[in-house]
């Protein structure tokens, strides 16, 4: 019996060891999903301070809306995502949208010259180049597949 009792002993630390890296795989994707709405908060962040700033350019607020319903499915797919894989701990979605809103924050008050920063975030948001299928295209592929299965 004893010769059997190793294997089986063995066997088990392999299953366990296999279980927490697919914890820590699941932990970094639902770490990498949070990225998606770290970009909602870049673009609604920098969006509403350029409207303020620029004499409440209307173009700028039609441009977040149109950013949110181009990319609400693929916020919806984060969630429901990281849903299944565990869900996130209490505050980690605002913890990511507020990293993204002090990103984009400290490079507007990098700029050289704001009003010319706030255009070129203006054409980025209306050309579709922040989209998160555009920016965060891999971790998208990867939630898209998850949710499928």
């Amino acid at each position: 019996m004893r010769p059997l009792f190793f294997p089986a002993i063995f066997c088990f630390a392999a299953l366990i060891s296999a279980a927490r890296a697919q914890e820590n795989a699941d932990a970094e994707l639902v770490g990498e999903l949070m990225a998606f709405h770290g970009s909602r908060a870049i673009v609604s962040a920098m969006t509403t301070h350029c409207y303020e700033t620029t004499g409440l350019d209307g173009a700028y607020k039609t441009a977040n809306d149109n950013w949110y319903l181009r990319n609400v499915g693929f916020l919806d797919l984060a969630d429901r995502v990281i849903t299944k894989l565990g869900g996130t701990s209490p505050g980690q979605i605002e913890a990511a949208e507020t990293y993204g809103g002090t990103q984009i924050m400290s490079a507007f008050n990098q700029a050289e010259d704001k009003e010319a920063f706030c255009r070129s975030f203006l054409e980025r948001v209306e050309n579709g180049a922040l989209d998160i299928d555009k920016q965060l295209a891999g971790i998208l592929k990867r939630a898209q597949d998850i949710a499928a299965d």
